[in-house]
């Protein structure tokens, strides 16, 4: 799945291209609308805070940073004299696990609350008074979806795309 980003100037555009894109069998939960605080979307899908927030790129920080350091720390516990050969892989495994578990839940805290760099690049123009499509589109269905919104919109800037799916499992 590719993430499309682009601006639509009012309401009743956005709602003619959100329609295209269900018409195209792309589902309502892959996409989403930003607007200016206090604007009433109707029944446009409202990006919710996994969308509006680095909660995702931070949490995957946190399991990378924290799985790190607890391998490390497991590294220095079986380095120890008394350690046993036996439990070494257990402990290395076990601190590894428990720091990518405390790295998760600390990037999550700092993720949720800070905004999307991403969204971040559009809010002079969300602010006056544009909605921000966001829509996960599959990847070999990019160009169809992105002549679709340009037949809406003959004028607008796709402002890339971007995977949705973390770099690693």
């Amino acid at each position: 799945m590719r993430r499309i980003y682009f601006l639509s100037p009012d309401i009743e555009t956005t709602k003619r291209i959100v329609d295209d894109l269900l018409l195209a069998r792309i589902e309502e939960r892959h996409i989403h609308v930003v607007a200016k605080r206090g604007t009433e979307l109707e029944d446009l899908p409202e990006a919710n805070l996994l969308q509006k927030s680095d909660f995702v790129p931070a949490v995957e920080r946190g399991l990378a940073l924290g799985g790190s350091a607890g391998a490390l720390a497991g590294l220095v516990a079986i380095a120890l004299p008394p350690a046993s050969t036996v439990l070494a892989g257990g402990v290395l495994l076990g601190s590894a696990l428990a720091g990518a578990g405390v790295g998760a839940w600390a990037g999550s805290l700092i993720g949720v609350s800070t905004p999307s760099s991403r969204i971040k690049q559009f809010e002079e123009a969300i602010e006056a008074g544009h909605l921000l499509v966001l829509a996960d589109v599959p990847k070999n269905r990019v160009a169809e979806i992105e002549a679709r919104i340009k037949k809406h919109l003959p004028e607008v800037d796709i402002e890339g795309t971007e995977p949705i799916i973390p770099a690693f499992p």
